[in-house]
């Protein structure tokens, strides 16, 4: 298993944006030291829990401050991006950090971010599907050309600059529903499994994946990568009172639904081709054990160990660790965090 962390850049209230650049910054140079395996950034637009519009000019940033961690998007919304733009921008992230990108993407589902630029959220799926042709066809084919709906090339593109790792850097598809897991699985690309999924989901997404692309003939030896929050601390008493301590300041729904569901503007219900991510959403149960048995990896350091084998046994090889994107914790709180974690868990993995 490999340990990779997530950062949303949220700027709580009192902080300003460069504060927040400058507290995530340093956590990605303790990472490195403490051996972890990358660290991967999400992508928002206008609102106060993602203040990374481009994940991949972070990137470029964080790929001067290291020199070993991988360096994931997590995720690039190709819907609201130009994808040859993004082959570009990914080409040259990948040739400044000697070739450490990952390159995960995924078709965005909030209504507010898909309004502000102009685009219909019903019209994502077509949308992403559409880029990531393009995205790969660049990458895998000289002189590339294309006509689609909503993106055509004038004359034959050959994409430069060319990224280190070819054909491009591996490519994981940010996944939900098992419609989404079997269509990208049949092309042999890897999940981003959903973060406010519980267990079961996940698991069920994993053999789901496995079990299409090995009927499709495509490469089965990929990794899979599960994004979990994660919380470890001396006792499985203090980690619980931690949790409800988190729970009673932080509504989780709030990233997930009001203005940022994917609703149809015009009808008030699920945005074409979003009914499963709704219904899912179901699943962030007010019931006060949900989060403790099915959502997070919580506990003492034994109790993570066993839930994260869990994970690993269901077929993912990468676990995307969020300590905090939604957690208030002190710089130096947050580094002892991350130091015991890297002390009494990630030592039974290696």
């Amino acid at each position: 298993m490999k340990f990779s962390t997530f950062h949303l850049f949220h700027q709580f209230a009192g902080m300003s944006a460069p504060e927040v650049y400058g507290y995530h910054v340093e956590l990605v140079e303790l990472l490195e030291e403490l051996g972890f395996d990358g660290v991967w950034l999400a992508e928002h637009h206008f609102h106060d829990f993602g203040t990374v519009p481009n994940t991949l000019t972070m990137l470029a940033h964080l790929a001067g401050r290291t020199e070993r961690l991988r360096l994931g998007t997590g995720i690039v919304v190709l819907p609201l991006r130009n994808p040859i733009h993004v082959a570009e921008e990914a080409a040259m992230v990948d040739l400044l950090s000697g070739g450490r990108l990952e390159l995960g993407v995924g078709r965005g589902y909030q209504s507010i971010e898909f309004e502000n630029f102009g685009l219909d959220l019903a019209e994502s799926r077509d949308r992403f599907d559409e880029c990531l042709d393009v995205l790969l066809g660049l990458y895998t084919t000289e002189g590339f050309e294309y006509r689609g709906r909503f993106h055509e090339t004038t004359h034959p593109l050959t994409l430069w600059p060319k990224p280190v790792q070819r054909p491009h850097p591996p490519l994981h598809v940010a996944a939900i529903s098992p419609e989404t897991v079997r269509k990208y699985a049949a092309r042999g690309l890897p999940i981003l499994a959903d973060p406010a999924a519980p267990f079961a989901r996940i698991a069920e997404a994993a053999q789901t994946w496995h079990k299409t692309a090995a009927a499709h003939g495509v490469d089965t030896d990929v990794e899979l990568v599960a994004s979990r929050v994660v919380y470890v601390a001396e006792s499985n008493e203090r980690a619980r009172e931690e949790q409800a301590r988190f729970e009673a300041a932080f509504d989780r729904t709030r990233v997930f639904l009001a203005g940022n569901a994917p609703i149809d503007l015009k009808t008030g219900g699920a945005a074409k081709s979003y009914e499963y991510h709704l219904e899912r959403l179901k699943d962030l149960s007010a019931e006060p054990d949900f989060a403790w048995n099915q959502l997070e990896v919580i506990g003492d350091p034994e109790r993570v160990i066993g839930q994260i084998k869990s994970i690993e046994d269901m077929g993912y090889g990468n676990l995307l660790c969020d300590f905090g994107s939604t957690r208030r914790l002190p710089l130096e709180e947050m580094k002892k965090l991350l130091r015991f974690f890297a002390a009494e868990v990630m030592p039974a993995f290696r």
